[in-house]
């Protein structure tokens, strides 16, 4: 393992921010779905710490923070009994889904990074799983929920795109040296605000050239 880039300490702290606003996603949806208190739960847990479990056996961090630190497991907890209590009204829960969606997808991609460049991996693969730290929790979201992963329908706005985003700037601040928590902290903010505009403006990657697929197209939904 290379030297550490993040104080242990602040490491952990950004962990458990991110894994609360992810699992606030889960349990959100969880609502949506009509789901019971246990199904609310179990999405929060899964959505909160499903990229960082694959990230980290991925890089040999084992037995995973997440089996480490309880922490890690009360947090989603917390989530859950707040989005019990407190959860929006039903026309408005969709949108409470992804703009913590958003946050927790900006946070892990940097983080993510951040961590596998840590354990010795290369710039660009230290990228890609900061990607797959971002949206891996929210794939595993949408497959218990029994919805199309959004990272996989064309139909919703940009969502591995600013991952990506998040992901690379990282990576850049790290080859120049110039990754710190303020440059970490814009990198965060960077790919939040980029899947927030493209919510709000509808921008989606394009499908395959001259697709002539018979095949009809989902209903977006909002």
């Amino acid at each position: 393992m290379n030297h550490q880039l993040l104080d242990p300490d602040l490491q952990h702290w950004l962990d458990l921010v991110g894994i609360f606003v992810f699992a606030i996603s889960g349990a959100l949806l969880a609502v949506r779905k009509n789901f019971d208190v246990f199904g609310m739960a179990v999405l929060a847990e899964v959505t909160g710490l499903g990229g960082g479990l694959f990230r980290d056996v991925v890089i040999g961090a084992v037995p995973p923070a997440a089996f480490t630190d309880a922490g890690y497991f009360h947090a989603p907890l917390i989530a859950t009994v707040l989005v019990f209590f407190l959860h929006p009204h039903v026309e408005r829960i969709n949108k409470a889904v992804n703009v913590f969606d958003a946050a927790g997808l900006g946070l892990f991609c940097v983080v993510g990074t951040v961590k596998a460049h840590e354990y010795g991996l290369g710039l660009f693969a230290s990228a890609v799983l900061g990607l797959a730290t971002a949206a891996g929790g929210g794939v595993l979201r949408d497959v218990l929920a029994n919805e199309v992963p959004s990272l996989l329908r064309w139909d919703r706005d940009l969502y591995a795109v600013p991952a990506i985003v998040g992901a690379t700037v990282t990576a850049l601040l790290l080859d120049a040296g110039a990754l710190d928590a303020t440059t970490m902290t814009l990198a965060a903010a960077l790919a939040f605000a980029v899947r927030l505009l493209a919510m709000r403006f509808g921008w989606r990657a394009p499908r395959a050239w001259h697709r002539r697929s018979q095949v009809e197209d989902a209903e977006p939904t909002t």
